[in-house]
């Protein structure tokens, strides 16, 4: 019993430890590569693109308006879904309406379209590239652009969690956001 109790403490703590190891490395490579990137426009994707993506998307938005850059947020699951409670709460923490938002799907002419991917973990940045055959380095993993120290690359799904992981979530998103518009649209601009 101690030992799996010990595992288990152990596989929590190690899991993340390439992560943490590897940031600053991957927080450089992303910033150059998105330096590159054609700016005419940007889709944020999330699994179900209630909580996570259209807040993003609606950060972007709010500060690429003035350039002329469209941004959009879809998702992989179901189309017509509100954000849920804990999602407005923390949105509008940060001067963001989500009321209004309902979830879209990932689809072929969005992703097609897009100068610009940025998806929350690992896995929607394979399935954009298996599934709609776009290249890893159009593809941007926000958490790799956090300033601050990481725990995780992922920026994991606060969805059917408390108003307090919301919180820490937008919190996380924000500081991405902002790093991202810091590249993509550099002072002076």
């Amino acid at each position: 019993m101690v030992s799996e109790v010990l595992m288990s403490s152990i596989t929590r703590v190690l899991r993340h430890t390439p992560d943490r190891l590897l940031h600053a490395r991957r927080r450089r490579e992303a910033r150059t590569r998105l330096a590159a990137r054609r700016r005419d426009s940007v889709l944020v994707i999330c699994h179900g693109n209630i909580c996570r993506s259209p807040f993003a998307a609606a950060l972007l938005a709010r500060e690429l308006a003035p350039y002329g850059i469209p941004v959009a947020s879809a998702g992989f699951i179901g189309a017509g879904r509100p954000a849920p409670p804990e999602a407005l709460a923390a949105a509008a923490a940060h001067d963001v309406d989500l009321s209004c938002h309902r979830s879209q799907p990932v689809l072929p002419g969005l992703v097609q379209g897009a100068g610009l991917i940025v998806v929350m973990d690992q896995t929607q940045r394979r399935a954009i590239c298996s599934r709609f055959g776009r290249p890893p380095q159009d593809v941007v993993l926000l958490g790799d652009l956090d300033p601050a120290p990481i725990e995780r690359r992922a920026i994991p799904d606060p969805v059917t969690r408390p108003l307090a992981e919301f919180e820490t979530c937008y919190a996380r998103i924000a500081r991405c956001v902002q790093e991202l518009v810091r590249v993509l649209i550099p002072a002076g601009r």
